[in-house]
């Protein structure tokens, strides 16, 4: 079958690999109709993590069930389902918590938790950028979609991750109905967040970014764009709310968050939203953050360390959440907005293009190119169309 494969920094390729099949008796096979290509799939595809060379992308997936193991009483051929990016077994101590984002069973390193398809660190899982994927603990992991599956592609699509992961930001940050919300960051994660804290019925969203694409996409939902490359982004907040702060925040940015002038600090935006958030606010934290990064550009950044304003989240009493969406905990509450019609997250999809087209796809996303908003994967788009 083909799939995207990590050749190195900034190197994919779309290559044979070695089908995906039936392993165990609770798996699933699903021909994959769809598969994001995610921001943080950057951050290995420009080498600042671990990720081997010869494995294939892919953690945003959905698709048709071709086959079944004898073991999976729930999934059938023929339907179509979303995956979470988390992989979990349902049964573990975390999973019967209902945190699937850390699950012990799927995570083979006894020191850590958590696993996910075709990402760094978080098991030996294929991921999904291919024409085929083997979906373990197939009647637990995977979500079943209605009849309008196929119509609905590029919004259920989302519930892999990027639509749950906006949403948990939000959950973490404590956000309700009349809050003043900041986002820092205007990826697909971000505009999430904003989408989400909208659907909350936040009275006023703020997405900071400097990306005039992104922020016109935030705008399209109502949100209020502030340009931290022509403004001081806190200070545009703190105008924005009578000099109180927002009353959440959402980090959606990560560890090579970085200045206008491209300098990287991993510390910048966390510092930022703490300034922007009011005293007793709630921050939620999605931008990835690990705990090494060789690539990165001190020593401290090196060993995963910032250089955090506790000092002042601690004198203001800010709650302050952190770590991976556990997807499973929202995708079925928000299938059922996009089923009915409450909720479009393929709003932010700018690019729909073959698996051959990964290779461009990448460079462009990577390059942060004008109107490279969100890229799906479509395998069985004929070569050399787009849309």
């Amino acid at each position: 079958m083909k799939a995207v494969v990590y050749e190195g920094p900034r190197q994919v390729s779309v290559n044979d690999v070695p089908d995906a099949r039936i392993e165990r008796p609770t798996d699933v096979l699903v021909r994959i109709t769809a598969t994001n290509i995610c921001g943080s799939d950057l951050h290995m595809y420009e080498g600042r993590t671990d990720f081997e060379t010869g494995r294939t992308f892919g953690h945003e997936n959905m698709g048709e069930v071709v086959e079944v193991g004898s073991g999976v009483d729930k999934v059938e051929v023929g339907g179509h389902v979303v995956l979470p990016f988390n992989i979990s077994c349902g049964f573990c101590k975390n999973c019967e918590r209902g945190l699937t984002n850390y699950c012990l069973t799927t995570q083979p390193d006894p020191a850590a938790a958590g696993a996910a398809y075709g990402f760094a660190a978080m098991g030996p899982w294929a991921g999904g950028q291919a024409e085929y994927l083997r979906v373990p603990y197939g009647d637990h992991n995977c979500l079943r979609l209605g009849e309008d599956a196929a119509e609905k592609e590029n919004d259920y699509v989302m519930l892999a991750d990027i639509f749950p992961t906006g949403y948990h930001a939000t959950e973490m940050a404590g956000v309700v109905p009349g809050d003043s919300v900041v986002i820092y960051g205007g990826g697909p994660v971000g505009l999430m967040a904003a989408y989400s804290a909208t659907i909350k019925g936040a009275a006023k969203v703020m997405v900071v970014d400097r990306h005039a694409d992104r922020l016109k996409l935030a705008e399209q939902i109502g949100a209020i764009a502030i340009d931290d490359s022509k403004v001081d982004p806190v200070q545009a907040v703190l105008d924005q709310t009578m000099g109180l702060g927002a009353d959440r925040g959402c980090e959606c940015v990560g560890y090579q968050a970085h200045d206008p002038q491209g300098t990287e600090d991993p510390a910048l935006t966390m510092n930022r939203i703490i300034a922007s958030v009011r005293f007793t606010g709630g921050i939620g934290v999605v931008g990835v953050f690990l705990p090494a990064d060789p690539g990165g550009p001190d020593e401290m950044a090196q060993q995963g360390k910032v250089p955090f304003d506790f000092g002042l989240s601690w004198f203001k009493g800010q709650t302050i959440g952190t770590g991976q969406a556990p997807v499973k905990k929202y995708n079925r509450r928000l299938r059922d907005l996009i089923a009915a019609g409450k909720a479009t997250p393929s709003w932010i999809v700018s690019h729909e293009l073959p698996l051959d087209g990964a290779v461009e796809a990448y460079q462009q996303f990577d390059d942060r190119t004008d109107g490279w908003t969100k890229v799906i994967l479509k395998p069985a788009m004929p070569a050399g169309k787009a849309g």
